[in-house]
């Protein structure tokens, strides 16, 4: 069966370093922000945090609370791999459409929001926060598509507060390698 790793966690707090760690060890990797940038390039906009913000409330109204998942899962079925690393979980809703095709695994990544902001900054993607308004406008936005509830849920939580990256990544693995243990017990 397949196995999903779906990691959650704010904007900023580590969930692209989390999920490296694991296509580090094989796991093939989809990114939901990938899927709504490209969606916001389809929709001929610069994706940017202002489009990029307009899509994904676009994809969910035409599609539902887990229209990202399911574009995913048409990726995920591409990539024929049998343990994928979603990075992005947003909403339970979207977990529960992973879960209709895989054993999944919810991982929160948590950080402060002055770290998170931080990293934002040294990060420098295109759609990410140039300022602490837009930084606290793009938390409300993710907090009210669910991501709060997605990270209360989580089965298990991995701290980026004060720590590096090298370690985030070992716990995350230690972390997958535990269920994928427990799974075959």
């Amino acid at each position: 069966m397949l196995k999903i790793v779906a990691v959650t966690g704010m904007p900023g707090a580590g969930k692209s370093t989390a999920a490296e760690a694991l296509v580090k060890k094989g796991w093939k990797r989809v990114v939901m922000g990938d899927v709504i940038r490209e969606e916001t390039r389809r929709l001929g906009l610069e994706p940017d945090a202002k489009n990029t913000a307009e899509a994904m409330k676009r994809l969910r109204h035409e599609g539902g609370e887990a229209a990202v998942a399911e574009l995913c899962l048409q990726k995920i079925a591409k990539l024929g791999a049998g343990k994928v690393v979603v990075d992005g979980i947003r909403s339970m809703a979207e977990v529960d459409a992973f879960r209709k095709k895989a054993e999944v695994l919810l991982v929160a990544v948590d950080a402060s929001p002055a770290r998170r902001y931080e990293l934002l900054r040294e990060r420098g993607r295109k759609d990410d926060p140039l300022t602490m308004e837009m930084f606290a406008e793009r938390d409300k936005r993710e907090l009210e598509v669910g991501i709060g509830k997605a990270i209360a849920l989580a089965e298990e939580t991995v701290s980026n507060e004060h720590t590096s990256p090298e370690k985030l990544e070992a716990e995350i693995a230690e972390v997958v390698e535990s269920w994928e243990r427990n799974a075959r017990a």
